[in-house]
């Protein structure tokens, strides 16, 4: 099954994600078929880098999004219809 989750990078204590698309048997630092964004906790939700008419494609395509990523897009449009 392919999923959309959270690859780890950054530093101990300074971590950011990069949004992946990938199958889940992969490892979470793993190989990956495409980056979709990049999500840093410490930054404002209207920072992040997030490419969303990606994430709907593979969505659209059967891509299931882990909890966080879930998570993270609900707020991420959320400020993005604010924004606009």
């Amino acid at each position: 099954m392919v999923t959309i989750r959270l690859a780890r990078f950054g530093s101990k204590k300074h971590a950011y994600y990069h949004v992946v698309v990938t199958h889940s048997e992969n490892p979470r630092d793993g190989r990956f078929l495409e980056q979709v964004g990049i999500y840093d906790p410490s930054k404002d939700i209207k920072d992040q880098k997030i490419s969303l008419d990606r994430v709907d494609h593979w969505i659209s395509v059967g891509a299931q999004p882990s909890t966080r990523v879930r998570h993270v897009l609900a707020d991420y449009r959320r400020s993005a219809a604010a924004a606009a």
